[in-house]
């Protein structure tokens, strides 16, 4: 019983969580549907087209043309529909899946240390898992509100033929028994599909990360193994899933196919006077020839919904991975704060304890930073010192304790990050140009914005050694780059965004002595105005604070 409680909860957050990611697809959703409906009713007009044009033919093309230009009208409308309905649901679900992906991204930056799942593991959920709601919402939420046009069809044939009508209704019971048979297997398999697929790619990208390590020790063999097995896994899984859908459609068709036949040996011995005279009708040949041409339309509701039924068992699937992924750190609904001028900041008793550690990384910090202040947090390794400046990134909760920025609870303020300059111990290169990479911070900045913050990291002596100054291209290494000229480029980066609050991780720590000298003239300059907090081991770093704050371990 508190299994079949916990099904039914589950059934119920999956509903709920699909219903809000699909509503960005608003009105397209339902347009989208109403293509569908709309082909079915086409579809009647072609059957009667078709029937009132052939049965009239003997009395003159005059009286046939206009029942023949109908059908004919009802083939191009049953295309435009079609077409209509592939485009808005495919619109739809692109709006989706943005909207999600957005979603998904921004709650991985926010995941706290130590509950980050493997790389592998959230580009699954941010690629793979996201891209099944195209199926979900461009093809089965369609095919399933149209699957009311198949009661059109049924009418429709009922004002011809009660019989043929019964023997449709009558068939579309094991039709259906079908389908949820195989889509509940399908569930399973598709559910093991997506754990085999998120294991390959945890593999995959932990593999990649620490290549250079795995050629060192001549571990190449050893780990391509590893990645093989993990391939050959997901391979069987994604054939057991094929497998059903196969098999499952198979089963459909047969049905389908079936029904048809029926009502077609019930016109044919109906129309030879060969049916006792029991059976409460007689067909004349325009009314069988109207039942046979709808007697396969009857089942495209269903075939249409048989064939998506597998994208909605996979999204589900990927459904309970995101929300698996959600509950560990909800997206904050708080409007990121931007901050006008430099605040004070101070920590309030703060602890940090990652799960799993048995001493804190961070211990009762008690600090207070006036605005515009610079202070350097001094220590060993392990005391604590990056953890103080992802706090106020939001990337780490506290254990216990509180920072307040001006007094405000940061907790209560929401995301600090539009009013944060970061520079790190190791700069993100992407490919492209010097300003490209500059302007990482400020995507509309202009030209000139871009020199000065250059100007003002003390890259200008570089610059000027390079034929294309600012264009000059890198590639995503960095290379050609010294350690100092990557730290410059992060600090141009940090101080372009002019934001009043700048953090500064070890920004000295992979430089030699003469660079590490013009780096820290570079960031004295840097940091007026802006409330400052350098974690580093380097004295001469920490000589151009005006407070030293020293850690000790927990």
């Amino acid at each position: 019983m508190p299994n079949e409680t916990c099904t039914r909860l589950a059934m119920t957050r999956r509903k709920t969580w699909l219903r809000v990611a699909v509503a960005s697809g608003g009105r397209r959703n339902r347009t989208s549907a109403a293509m569908l409906v709309l082909d079915n009713l086409a579809a009647i007009g072609f059957a009667a087209g078709l029937a009132l044009g052939l049965t009239r033919l003997p009395a003159g093309i005059t009286s046939a043309l206009p029942w023949l230009v109908l059908g004919a009208a009802s083939v191009a409308a049953r295309g435009l529909c079609a077409l209509a309905s592939t485009r808005i649901g495919a619109a739809a679900a692109r709006d989706a899946k943005r909207v999600l992906r957005d979603r998904i991204v921004r709650l991985t930056l926010a995941l706290p240390s130590g509950t980050r799942p493997a790389a592998g593991a959230l580009m699954t959920s941010a690629v793979d898992k996201v891209e099944t709601l195209d199926g979900y919402v461009a093809r089965f939420l369609p095919a399933r509100t149209a699957v009311a046009g198949m009661f059109l069809i049924l009418v429709a044939v009922g004002c011809a033929s009660i019989v043929a009508a019964a023997i449709l209704l009558c068939t579309i019971v094991p039709f259906v028994f079908l389908m949820v048979l195989a889509g509940g297997a399908a569930a399973d398999e598709a559910r093991a599909q997506f754990a085999a697929l998120t294991r390959l790619g945890a593999l995959f990208a932990d593999r990649i990360r620490m290549l250079p390590l795995v050629l060192v020790f001549q571990a190449e063999e050893k780990e391509t193994r590893r990645i093989g097995e993990a391939a050959d896994e997901l391979q069987r899984r994604t054939m057991s899933v094929l497998r059903i859908a196969f098999i499952s459609s198979a089963g459909l068709e047969f049905f389908a196919a079936l029904s048809v036949a029926l009502v077609a040996v019930y016109a044919g011995f109906d129309l030879l006077g060969l049916l006792p005279a029991f059976v409460p009708e007689h067909l004349d040949l325009c009314r069988a020839f109207f039942v046979l041409a709808l007697a396969p339309e009857f089942y495209a509701p269903m075939r249409r919904l048989a064939a998506s039924y597998h994208d909605r068992q996979a999204t589900e699937s990927a459904v309970d991975g995101i929300i698996a992924l959600e509950s560990v750190a909800p997206i904050h609904e708080k409007v990121a704060q931007r901050l006008s001028r430099a605040p004070r900041i101070q920590f309030d008793h703060v602890t940090v304890r990652y799960p799993g550690e048995d001493r804190a990384a961070l211990s009762s910090l008690q600090l207070d930073v006036a605005p515009g202040q610079i202070v350097a947090l001094l220590g060993q390794s392990g005391t604590g010192k990056t953890t103080a400046l992802t706090l106020l990134l939001g990337l780490t909760p506290p254990t216990s304790g509180e920072v307040r920025i001006d007094g405000a609870p940061l907790s209560e303020l929401g995301s600090l990050t539009e009013s944060i300059a970061w520079v790190g111990q190791v700069p993100v290169i992407i490919p492209g140009s010097i300003a490209a990479n500059i302007s990482l911070s400020r995507p509309w900045a202009t030209r000139r914005e871009v020199e000065a913050a250059a100007e003002k990291a003390g890259l200008g002596m570089m610059l000027s050694s390079r034929r294309d100054g600012l264009d000059t291209h890198l590639d995503e290494r960095g290379g050609g780059l010294s350690g100092g000229e990557r730290q410059r480029i992060a600090l141009a980066r940090a101080l372009l965004k002019s934001a009043p609050i700048l953090l500064l991780d070890e920004p000295t720590a992979h430089v030699d002595a003469a660079s590490e000298a013009s780096l820290i003239a570079a960031i004295a300059r840097g940091a007026r105005g802006s409330t400052t907090i350098l974690a580093t081991h380097s004295a001469q770093l920490a000589a151009i604070a005006d407070r030293i704050v020293r850690l000790a371990v927990a």
